[in-house]
């Protein structure tokens, strides 16, 4: 018998996470406030529903990717809620990016309920949505997140649980100011090297087989024309849009000071992705932070 999915929140992300869950036969029913979102989804087999409400009615999991905390508040708390409608015999799983605090408060209101969630956000960006091969980073029970293997499965390479709720969040934080810094850095060597006329494809096999090797050069390699695929090969097009490094940048400024954390470094990577953003380069992809060293 068919799983049943809803999932709410069809963007650039969340359209691709559905589709392949459609391709891993589930029954889906979407919903989003774009009717071309939508109609891409009922396209590959999906039921669209006319709201958020319909689209959770018995139903196995329901899913979510919003774009920050207060849609994700909005849509789950209060009276007239979803958690208010739904019973245990649905899994939640709220893949946005959002503050830890918000992903607690929901957690703690499904739990209430006797509801299983899980915040559940992502990395890997719009190919690994496409590919199927997200990570997600899960907070929630242990026992819910054994349930919720078969969908996560369905949309990524690995999940792994992080701690309770809110958790999953904290761990994206962590992982994206990490992904800023190395970023910035690998930006920073391979103009270096080129402003002394070393070849940036050389310099990154060089440091690839060296100690400086890093996901930014090995699978996202910043200079145009060095890898194949990669959005510095193809102007810049996301891939993973400064608009949304700069949100979860500022995300990890919270979690490092609720922390006590002196994060020197974020902070840095978030003064420069910020000015990056203000000179009008938010929805190109985060690797194109290159070019501000590039005109110097």
């Amino acid at each position: 018998m068919q799983q049943r999915v809803a999932f709410i929140g069809l963007g650039n992300m969340g359209g691709p996470m559905a589709a392949n869950l459609l391709a891993a036969d589930f029954a889906v029913t979407v919903f989003d406030l774009s009717q071309e979102a939508c109609k891409v989804l009922a396209d590959k087999g999906a039921t669209v529903a006319e709201s958020a409400e319909t689209a959770a009615e018995s139903v196995d999991f329901l899913i979510t990717m919003l774009p920050a905390g207060k849609h994700v508040a909005g849509l789950y708390l209060g009276d007239d809620g979803l958690l208010a409608m739904l019973d245990s015999s649905t899994t939640v799983l709220d893949c946005s990016t959002i503050d830890a605090q918000t992903a607690r408060e929901v957690g703690e209101a499904a739990a209430a309920k006797n509801i299983g969630f899980l915040d559940a956000p992502v990395s890997g960006g719009v190919a690994a949505a496409q590919a199927g091969t997200l990570a997600f980073m899960c907070g929630g029970d242990a026992k819910v997140f054994e349930t919720a293997q078969a969908a996560l499965n369905a949309m990524g390479r690995a999940s792994f649980h992080a701690g309770p709720a809110g958790a999953g969040q904290v761990a994206k934080a962590c992982n994206n100011m990490l992904l800023a810094v190395h970023m910035l850095g690998t930006c920073e060597a391979l103009a270096m090297g080129e402003q002394h006329g070393l070849d940036p494809e050389r310099l990154s096999e060089i440091m690839l087989a060296s100690s400086g090797r890093n996901w930014s050069l090995e699978v996202y390699n910043p200079w145009p024309e060095v890898m194949e695929g990669s959005p510095a090969s193809n102007s810049y097009q996301p891939g993973f849009m400064v608009d949304l490094m700069a949100k979860d940048l500022g995300l990890a400024m919270d979690v490092a000071k609720t922390a006590g954390i002196d994060n020197r470094m974020g902070q840095l990577a978030q003064a420069l992705y910020e000015e990056h953003q203000g000179a009008g380069n938010g929805t190109r992809d985060f690797s194109s932070v290159l070019e501000r060293y590039r005109q110097k």
